[in-house]
């Protein structure tokens, strides 16, 4: 591949970790050694399993193979669970299968909570069956964390300050660090690498406990790479610009309506879902996309949600772009080609991502 992804100039967040799964495939040791030499990735975090029965078919040889690398190793399970006994089972399926597969000891086993399972709990219960996994999955001897995306953690759940992985992907990456309080930031999950196919998930780690303690001295080797890729990606932060929008939006959801485009300004009101909302303008700051509400004293702002996905709050009144299924197609390829996550490409389309897709059906991808 000719051209890549790095994210190491000063202005840009860290690609310290590597999250692999299934959707990868086969990673070799060649391909870990580029991501640690030439990209200055230093821990990769492999899914381990799923619910209470998926058994990632590719763990095994992505431990063996980072560890060949010389590179920091974790895992991850994708929950299902939605009550406490489901939990802990799931931790004990988790647990077993780590040890099978070669996580080593010590090790952070992480839960992954962003399934439809936990969208339809309480917070209280989703905090309480996160708790229950964490506790059950120490007694295989890892370390516990909760993964989760910026827009539930401390909304479905509890994520304290010293704890977490939190995902959230940025209009342009630069200059602020999102969640600098909490384990890792996962900025990304469409960062590219020299000799590996695809799409990859990226985090900068804010605590060394992705790296069970230890200083790593890896550094990217590859510096006019780094510099090359950097002035092909990013854009300048202060390119966002206020531009004419004239749209009727319904809220799916309850959203803040701020007396200015930044989530630190005041709070004017508590928009409820199903809440109609005219806009005249709109721009993408911050992380997120803002629309600017006319009012009879002046004007109100909300993010129609984060700018990676600008309609996650919101229903636009305008008509929608469709994909149509091709055979081969699956919602990994058409999420990345059009710059969704699998997640919000199924949930826009009021399915999951193990709702089987058919050839000639229309997916809302706009």
């Amino acid at each position: 591949m000719a051209a890549f992804f790095l994210g190491l100039n000063a202005n840009a967040a860290r690609m310290d970790m590597v999250d692999v799964s299934n959707n990868n495939g086969y990673m070799s040791t060649a391909e870990y050694v580029s991501m640690r030499n030439e990209f200055g990735v230093k821990a990769v975090t492999v899914k381990i399993s799923e619910g209470g029965t998926y058994k990632d078919p590719y763990a095994a040889s992505s431990i063996a193979n980072v560890q060949a690398a010389g590179m920091y190793i974790n895992g991850y399970h994708f929950a299902r669970y939605a009550t406490k006994t489901q939990a802990i089972a799931e931790a004990d399926f988790a647990g077993k299968t780590a040890k099978a597969v070669g996580l080593p000891v010590g090790a952070v086993l992480a839960t992954d909570v962003e399934a439809e399972e936990q969208n339809n709990q309480s917070k209280a219960t989703n905090d309480r069956n996160n708790a229950a996994f964490m506790q059950e999955i120490q007694k295989f001897g890892y370390r516990a964390d909760i993964y989760t995306s910026g827009s539930w953690a401390n909304n479905k759940m509890t994520i304290k300050d010293r704890t977490g992985w939190i995902a959230a992907y940025p209009y342009v990456v630069s200059g602020k660090n999102w969640y600098s309080t909490n384990h890792a930031w996962q900025w990304s999950s469409t960062a590219k690498f020299r000799i590996s196919y695809g799409g990859f998930d990226v985090s900068q780690l804010n605590s060394n406990y992705y790296t069970a303690g230890q200083k790593s001295t890896v550094k990217p080797t590859n510096k006019a790479a780094v510099k090359a890729n950097n002035k092909h990606i990013y854009k300048p932060s202060n390119s966002a610009k206020w531009v004419k929008e004239s749209k009727t939006y319904t809220l799916k959801t309850a959203v803040k309506l701020h007396t200015g485009a930044s989530t630190s300004s005041d709070t004017i009101t508590i928009l409820t879902a199903g809440t109609t909302v005219k806009t005249d303008q709109a721009i993408i700051q911050g992380g997120y996309r803002w629309v600017r509400q006319p009012r009879f004293n002046g004007y109100g702002y909300l993010a129609t949600g984060p700018s990676s996905n600008t309609l996650e709050y919101v229903k636009s009144g305008t008509t929608h772009t469709y994909y149509t299924v091709k055979y081969g197609d699956s919602w990994w390829a058409i999420a990345q080609r059009n710059g969704l996550s699998m997640t919000t490409l199924a949930s826009q389309n009021g399915k999951s991502i193990y709702t089987i897709i058919y050839p000639g059906q229309r997916l809302v991808v706009r």
